[in-house]
């Protein structure tokens, strides 16, 4: 990953602009929310896209006292590089076989178990470590995906409790995931929380003390309080992003988008009427005009489903993507106007100055807003503004 500490003095290719006091005042936002549970910080698939290492550091200043990844790959380089306190604690869910487990046992990380064939893993390596693993257990209520069957949950906290004993692990939490939090009123979500209290009051019966319990990610922290248990799990909201528009605009809570994406004009030209333009001719001017060329594509992660959709504000106006997104290059039909080559193309932003938002190319795509952002390449440089270092909020510059 490429990365700036503040905007550069000379114009990019294309940058996406991380506003860091932004992420800080959507986790102090989101606390708000919860009060009664600690928060984690779900930083994976770096950050989803903002950068890692960073968004880490500023969400635990502002307050986030958990990090929360996929892959322990990404836990683990996080603990390594992050210069994070050394309380902070980092949770990861997504194992496979004959994973690291003895390198996340020896970096104190939290690490998932949803199966006896996990929960042996974890075994192993802390008797290869010589000191027990963070275990925490995974129900399926409903999603579906990861996690201990209903009917298994027994067998595993059983396990669990016996490794436990013996000192090679130490159950820190108990978890689950739902399925639809971001469709408000879907009878799914409290068949979930039912379940999950009863997997939790079984478990706890047995003897299970964890310090944690959580099931709420970004749409239920935001809007059903019942879930907030110990812990609240907030990845999208987190980046000032609604996890659906049904439930709320970012600001309908009281968030602000973090990341900006824009690019430099690398060509401005006058063309006829009747110019086909890029891969397959699907975009013909329908007279003389002038083509703006935006120097990013789809192999920067600008979708190329948002070929003839996509929004971009060059020059105070919205333009859409002419003809198709290429693998390094779109085009836009500037209508006559003449912007200077190098002249700012906006593709999303917080949409303060009228330019679209991650929401409108996601609407644009036929996407989520979490795959806009997750998506954009590492050719795209961040540029990190608004640092805690300098004691700036969002508007006083770098």
């Amino acid at each position: 990953m490429s990365e700036t500490a503040t905007a550069p003095t000379a114009p990019l290719r294309a940058r996406a602009e991380i506003d860091l006091a932004a992420l800080r005042a959507n986790v102090r936002t989101l606390r708000a929310l919860a009060p009664g549970a600690a928060l984690m910080a779900v930083v994976k698939s770096d950050a989803y896209g903002h950068g890692a290492v960073r968004c880490a550091r500023e969400a635990v200043a502002a307050g986030a006292s958990w990090l929360g990844t996929a892959t322990p790959e990404e836990a683990l380089a996080l603990r390594a590089d992050a210069e994070l306190p050394a309380d902070v604690r980092i949770m990861c869910w997504l194992w496979t076989p004959g994973g690291p487990w003895r390198e996340a046992v020896e970096a104190g990380l939290d690490v998932s178990v949803s199966g006896m064939w996990a929960l042996r893993e974890a075994v192993e390596a802390a008797r290869a470590a010589g000191r027990p693993a963070l275990v925490q257990l995974k129900a399926d209520t409903g999603l579906g995906r990861n996690g201990c069957q209903p009917e298994d949950w027994p067998e595993l906290v059983a396990e669990a409790l016996r490794a436990q004993t013996a000192g090679l692990v130490r159950i820190t939490g108990l978890w689950s995931h739902f399925a639809c939090a971001d469709e408000p009123g879907h009878p799914s979500i409290a068949a979930q929380l039912t379940l999950f209290r009863e997997l939790l009051a079984h478990a706890e019966e047995q003897g299970v003390r964890p310090e944690v319990r959580h099931i709420a990610n970004s749409p239920a922290t935001l809007t059903l309080p019942e879930s907030h248990f110990d812990l609240v799990r907030t990845g999208i909201a987190l980046y000032g992003i609604s996890p659906s528009p049904e439930l709320g605009t970012a600001a309908d809570f009281g968030l602000r988008p973090v990341m900006t994406l824009a690019a430099s004009l690398a060509l401005v030209k006058h063309v006829p009427g009747g110019h086909g333009v890029s891969y397959g001719h699907h975009y013909v001017t329908p007279g003389r005009t002038t083509l703006g060329l935006v120097p990013v594509g789809y192999a920067d992660g600008v979708p190329r489903h948002a070929s003839g959709t996509g929004p971009v504000l060059i020059g105070g106006k919205w333009r859409t993507v002419a003809g198709r997104v290429a693998m390094d290059q779109f085009v836009v039909d500037l209508g006559g106007d003449e912007p200077e080559v190098g002249s700012e193309a906006v593709l999303f932003g917080p949409g303060d100055r009228g330019e679209p938002t991650a929401e409108d190319w996601a609407q644009a795509a036929g996407t989520i807003a979490y795959e806009i952002v997750t998506r954009i390449g590492t050719r795209v440089p961040r540029v990190y503004v608004n640092g805690e270092a300098n004691g700036q909020e969002p508007g006083d510059g770098n």
